[in-house]
């Protein structure tokens, strides 16, 4: 069965296949040459796109701007050794509880 998470599984997969690629060749090579900090860098510029694409821009721009965000978090699990599937597993636990209990019980 194909489902939007597959999607992802694949992206995944890709970015791992391209992690030992030429820096040359491939994006994702070139991002986890710079290191974990550049990587983490390119996530918050993402992340602020994304944001202004909400405030400010279209729909249509709000879309693109969550992909990217959504590829360069993939890129930043791979390059930490998190999977997908642990984030996932992290969301089902969480579903059905209250935000608000869930953000209370973590130990900050």
């Amino acid at each position: 069965m194909n489902t939007h998470t597959d999607i992802l599984e694949r992206l995944e997969q890709t970015i791992a296949a391209r992690r030992a690629a030429s820096p040359d060749s491939s994006y994702v090579a070139k991002l986890n040459a710079k290191g974990l900090p550049k990587i983490a860098q390119k996530l918050g510029e993402e992340a602020t796109e994304a944001v202004i694409a909400a405030l400010s821009g279209s729909n249509e721009e709000l879309v693109g701007e969550s992909a990217d965000l959504l590829f360069h978090l993939l890129v930043l699990l791979s390059a930490k050794g998190v999977s997908l599937e642990h984030v996932l597993a992290e969301l089902e636990r969480r579903e059905g509880q209250s935000g608000l209990e869930e953000k209370a019980g973590r130990s900050e």
